[in-house]
């Protein structure tokens, strides 16, 4: 029977598909073949479960190949993944970026490979010049985190911050161009983190003027999750100034309601998220803003879920990630006292609704609007505030094209 090439399944967030992407030339320059590697996510414990799923799964639609398990999960519960009969080997985050152990498990390796995760200091920002489609490419700046919000597992999974030189972007970002993208969207753990490992403490903001600077024929520039507490005075004033930095910003808000930020170890009040949201909108606005909020947090009464439901209002907040809180082992808030599962379903569907509509009143008000749109497909792309925007003939895949919106159908405009 012939050697297959590996097979990798990736789940979870935009860093580990770009780690995917670079697992995939590290599989293929050391000659492994008949495996199946999964790459796995542990931000809840539905994501792990879901990743278990998918290791039985291929496992019974491919019994001679070799399941390799990998990603935050893997990092954080590794016996949890080697005890399972499908699973051949489990590597953790650092060792799958690393040559060594795909040559390793080529020529059989070992079945646990986890090293200490806090005692890296470096990130594999340099392996491959970023992934995505045609149109968009997504670049590593930024790994790990050095918060311990008591929800939280992914510190455990990915280390303390660490960032990529500001040279080592700039240089992939021009060889992207090069190939005909027309945007970047940079990536990271906690983005607005960034540099402060670096010399000089530059910040995030900082990073993001050079690439616009240095980087002239980059169309788009488009910045992944962040923190709002933490964005710069440089980051500021690029929203203001940079009209190739897109309008919009995904906030790791989680909460409304200050006891329950106090209580996840947030470092911001909601007042703070209502102040940065009115001044990045007065700066640009044409700004919007997507956010990720937990429900259902343990002693959340129904008071302080109210405060974060009338956040998605007083932020104006557009596109919601909706987190129905699952206990992670080993964080503070999984032995706080939890709040019934019926009531963390129902809160999560109110937030759900409540994004739901701030998507149509979005969407709404831009029916004879002009926008520059980014084509995804030939009958799909992307307004600069990350609006799909869908067409009746074909357009050019990977260009940005100006467009007048003429309607809209669910969550999508027409064109």
């Amino acid at each position: 029977m012939a050697n297959r090439a590996p097979v990798f399944s990736n789940h979870g967030c935009r860093l580990n598909a770009y780690e995917t992407e670079a697992m995939k030339e590290l599989a293929a320059s050391a000659g492994l073949d008949n495996a199946i590697i999964i790459n796995t996510c542990a931000v809840t414990a539905e994501a792990v479960r879901k990743a278990r799923q998918d290791i039985r799964k291929r496992a019974r639609e491919n019994p001679n190949a070799r399941i390799i398990v990998t990603g935050c999960a893997a990092q954080t519960e590794p016996d949890r993944f080697a005890e399972m009969p499908e699973v051949s080997h489990v590597i953790g985050n650092t060792e799958k970026m690393d040559i060594q152990t795909w040559q390793g498990l080529a020529l059989g390796g070992e079945p646990i490979q986890i090293d200490d995760i806090m005692s890296v200091t470096e990130t594999a920002g340099h392996l491959i010049d970023g992934f995505g489609t045609r149109s968009r490419a997504y670049v590593q700046v930024q790994n790990g985190c050095d918060h311990r919000c008591t929800f939280c597992i992914i510190p455990y999974g990915r280390g303390n911050s660490r960032s990529v030189p500001a040279g080592v972007v700039v240089d992939q970002i021009k060889r992207l161009v090069d190939r005909g993208y027309n945007e970047v969207v940079l990536t990271g753990v906690d983005l607005t983190s960034w540099g402060a490992d670096l010399p000089g403490s530059p910040s995030l903001g900082d990073l993001v003027r050079r690439i616009l600077k240095l980087v002239p024929d980059l169309a788009r520039l488009r910045i992944s999750s962040i923190d709002s507490i933490e964005v710069d005075p440089a980051l500021m004033e690029a929203i203001a100034t940079e009209q190739r930095l897109m309008p919009h910003l995904h906030l790791s808000l989680q909460a409304g309601d200050n006891m329950i930020l106090k209580r996840m170890k947030r470092r911001h009040l909601r007042e703070d998220a209502i102040r940065f949201c009115e001044e990045a909108r007065n700066l640009r606005p044409d700004m919007t803003y997507g956010a990720d909020i937990i429900a259902g947090f343990p002693t959340e009464t129904d008071a302080m879920f109210e405060n974060s439901l009338k956040l998605v209002e007083e932020c104006d907040l557009t596109w919601l990630h909706v987190f129905p809180y699952s206990p992670r082992p080993g964080t503070p808030a999984a032995r706080m006292p939890a709040v019934a599962g019926a009531t963390i379903k129902d809160r999560a569907a109110r937030l759900r609704n409540a994004g739901d509509a701030k998507v149509r009143e979005h969407l709404a008000a831009q029916i004879g609007q002009t926008h520059q749109v980014l084509m995804e497909s030939p009958r799909m792309g992307r307004t600069a505030q990350f609006a799909e925007v869908t067409f009746e003939t074909d357009q050019p895949e990977g260009q940005i094209v100006t467009a007048m919106i003429t309607d809209q159908s669910g969550n999508q405009l027409r064109a």
